[in-house]
């Protein structure tokens, strides 16, 4: 499990800032939405990208589980974890998807020092970022944590 210690994962900013808040009001436990098997399926460690306009690494969570399953069945369990704020933007949100992931994550912490994209590309020895998040290993994990402060 070493090679998938910690997952990066693409967050758009509004997402991100709601996610932000809800820790900030005590939220403990959040949950990402995604349409069909999104990824990751087993980590440790989450890495949120923060996409356009941002584009950077914002931040980190502990990795709980991913749920996967129908959209109503989900929605009903861990909605309550969502950022998308009722039923209808769910509902709007995963379309005519047939089955949905809640990745669920714990202790989210905000980067003192974000990541930004040309130096996580760099660190990384990649031209770009692939859209669907990718895994790292523990200790490029340990060094984007230290980095983000």
């Amino acid at each position: 499990m070493s090679e998938n210690h910690a997952f990066v994962m693409m967050i758009k900013e509004k997402y991100w800032i709601e996610y932000r808040n809800r820790h900030q009001d005590g939220e403990e436990t959040h949950s990402y939405v995604g349409r069909g098997a999104a990824p990751p399926k087993g980590t440790q460690i989450l890495l949120f990208y923060v996409s356009k306009p941002v584009k950077n690494l914002g931040g980190y969570a502990d990795f709980v589980e991913r749920k996967f399953g129908t959209p109503e069945e989900l929605w009903s369990k861990y909605g309550d974890e969502s950022v998308l704020k009722s039923e209808e933007d769910y509902e709007e949100f995963v379309g005519t998807a047939q089955n949905v992931s809640f990745i669920r994550f714990k202790n989210l912490h905000e980067a003192a020092n974000p990541i930004p994209l040309g130096n996580l590309l760099m660190l990384l020895g990649v031209k770009r970022l692939s859209r669907k998040g990718f895994y790292v290993n523990k200790e490029t994990a340990a060094k984007l944590i230290s980095l983000m402060g």
